[in-house]
């Protein structure tokens, strides 16, 4: 499965949080732990807000590991807005369409998970996408068509509700053909404000996500730790670094939203549409 890392709060240079942890987003991409996949090499993305409305995005097919233009741009990108995002295909072509994050206006969305028969279900799931959306549709995986129904089904005006109603509708197809369990999700999303996280999959056994527990957790992730504010946090697939105590595990069916320098909890439920 894939590794993807969220972060808000005071500025850094995009490298201190890809690259210098011990147990970083590249480190990942090579020997992930808590991964049904140690390695995350089908290609990477990066997405950052700045000045603009919209966020910048770059994506490529080659590993994670091994592009030294995401070793040059990182150390050139500070920002205090940003997710990041290192693939194991497992629907869609190795392509840069297939890599994540997808953006859309000001938003960005990030997915590890599968939808189970989803090539059973891909039309509909589609033709269920509402045409301002649709001819937005780039790529051919399950994690894209999960963005635009979320969209579609009112994230703009409610994130909660948007992706409850998308969660709902992705089982109650899977469910009228037959499949058992039909999805597992661990999202990260940012409407360029406020950074949101979803943990939940339909057998409840949801793949692993963290929240850092304060700002002195994110001390190895930069190397001026004073400099980081308390109202800085970072949402990810697996803890960047050893230290316990810096790591509270998202517990299962879980909706987090990182707003105001706060971590905010709900209990996540599908809706049916």
């Amino acid at each position: 499965m894939c590794r993807w890392i969220a972060y808000s709060g005071t500025p850094i240079y995009l490298h201190e949080a890809l690259f210098e942890p011990e147990h970083s987003l590249i480190d990942q991409s090579l020997r992930a732990k808590s991964s049904e996949t140690t390695t995350n090499g089908d290609g990477f993305g990066i997405g950052w807000y700045n000045d603009r409305t919209f966020p910048g995005v770059f994506k490529d097919v080659r590993p994670a590991w091994n592009d030294s233009n995401l070793r040059a741009l990182s150390q050139q990108i500070k920002a205090s807005l940003f997710v990041a995002h290192i693939r194991a295909a497992t629907d869609g072509a190795v392509q840069r369409s297939n890599c994540h994050p997808f953006s859309h206006e000001n938003w960005l969305f990030v997915h590890n998970g599968t939808i189970e028969g989803y090539e059973r279900i891909r039309r509909e799931l589609l033709y269920a996408i509402a045409p301002e959306f649709f001819s937005s549709v780039e790529g051919t995986t399950d994690s894209e068509i999960m963005f635009y129904l979320a969209l579609t089904f009112g994230m703009a005006g409610d994130v909660a509700s948007g992706i409850a109603r998308m969660a709902g509708f992705v089982e109650m197809i899977g469910e009228e053909h037959g499949i058992e369990n039909p999805l597992q999700m661990s999202l990260g999303i940012s409407d360029g404000q406020n950074l949101y996280a979803v943990r939940y999959s339909s057998a409840r056994e949801s793949r692993s996500l963290f929240h850092s527990t304060d700002a002195e957790a994110l001390q190895a992730i930069t190397p001026e730790a004073d400099r980081v504010s308390s109202r800085t946090f970072a949402i990810v697939s697996e803890p960047l670094t050893g230290l316990a105590d810096a790591w509270q595990e998202v517990p299962e069916s879980s909706f987090v939203t990182i707003a105001d320098g706060k971590v905010h909890h709900q209990y996540f439920d599908p809706r049916r549409p």
